[in-house]
């Protein structure tokens, strides 16, 4: 499908309450407002199912916080229809709720908002700081989890906090096998959507369909067998360096023993930043998990000129360099795409393309059936 340009993530691009959200285009409701908010959903009234709750900031539904419904959504199958709105909270689903649905009832992810600003180095009340994953907006480790048109974001920003070193700052933290997003957004600047599993070992499978991810530093990163399939990837400008790199799409952790990680298809990248400005991808390879071997295939998508074409790899750790894991590209075009240097640029053959699928990635899995 063809994906508009969606606005970036900037300074005040949302604000908590009514009339919150005008760079998104939300049409915010006074409190008082009547109507159903729920559209062909349906209300607290008039159920989908006996298992579907009802979440609306303006007090129209079930309850008026995501996390309010998520903890008395307990046990399996349980679908949460949220309002147009912004939802300023951060919101934790454990893994005891399997087979969640989120819904956001305007089928515009523009419309229905959940962010939060907080990022690793931001100090906790009872002392320390939140780390990479507590900094995350929102949390779901439930296996079977599906989402559907809504935004995720974390609006936290270097320039406001000089003297915070931990800039990670997740929108959201996905770690469940069969967990599938579609035509949602993920906003934030680093580490923005953290595509990853509950443990060493566990097989967490994942699938981003038509969605939009903006960032600049390893804002999609994490060791889940992942799949893009049509996504937009941006990646922002910078006003706090003068050189290049900004920073770097695309960051897989996967275990030595997983046989796939990240596969990006049919997707594109642009920038708001200058030409060249941006690398591609670089490897994860974690304290917790020195043996891991980062795989990425990316295929049969449009990469933009802020792409480096000539060296769009890079290492994270002088240790581990990107040529000694499994990164490798498939019919690419666009300017960030020219193969100058063949080998800054592994190539999959036609044989071996056969298999960077998305149904050889997922299994018996097929998340994109009926949508």
């Amino acid at each position: 499908m063809s994906w508009p340009h969606l606005p970036l993530s900037r300074r005040g691009f949302l604000l908590a309450g009514a009339g919150a959200g005008a760079a998104l285009g939300l049409a915010a409701l006074p409190a008082h407002a009547s109507g159903r908010p729920f559209g062909r959903y349906g209300s607290p009234e008039r159920r989908l199912t006996p298992q579907t709750l009802y979440v609306d900031p303006y007090g129209r539904g079930d309850f008026t916080t995501v996390q309010a419904a998520v903890t008395a959504a307990t046990g399996s199958g349980r679908t949460l229809v949220l309002a147009p709105g912004v939802y300023r909270e951060t919101v934790a689903a454990d893994t005891t709720r399997t087979e969640a649905t989120w819904i956001g009832a305007a089928e515009n992810p523009r419309d229905v908002v959940i962010v939060y600003d907080k990022a690793a180095g931001t100090p906790r009340p009872g002392g320390g700081t939140y780390g990479t994953t507590g900094s995350a907006t929102v949390t779901v480790q439930g296996d079977g989890f599906t989402a559907r048109w809504i935004t995720f974001a974390n609006d936290w920003l270097r320039a406001d906090h000089p003297d915070i070193s931990g800039t990670q700052a997740v929108a959201v933290k996905v770690q469940g096998d069969r967990s599938a997003f579609h035509h949602c957004r993920f906003l934030g600047h680093q580490d923005t959507l953290y595509a990853d599993s509950t443990a060493l070992g566990v097989l967490a499978r994942q699938y981003f369909a038509h969605c939009y991810v903006e960032g600049d530093v390893d804002f999609v990163f994490g060791r889940a067998t992942a799949v893009y399939e049509g996504c937009h990837f941006r990646t922002l400008d910078r006003a706090d360096l003068a050189a290049a790199p900004y920073g770097f799409v695309l960051a897989p952790s996967t275990a030595g023993a997983n046989p796939r990680g990240y596969l990006v298809t049919r997707g594109r990248v642009s920038s708001a930043a200058p030409d060249a400005f941006y690398k591609l991808a670089r490897p994860w390879v974690p304290s917790s998990d020195t043996t891991a071997r980062p795989s990425l295939v990316v295929r049969d998508t449009v990469l933009g000129p802020g792409i480096d074409a000539v060296a769009p790899y890079t290492d994270m750790s002088a240790s581990f360099p990107w040529q000694s894991m499994r990164f490798a590209e498939y019919r690419n075009t666009g300017p960030g795409a020219v193969v100058s240097v063949p080998e800054n640029r592994p190539q999959l053959t036609d044989e071996q393309a056969g298999s960077a699928t998305r149904e050889t990635y997922l299994g018996d899995w097929t998340p994109w059936q009926g949508c």
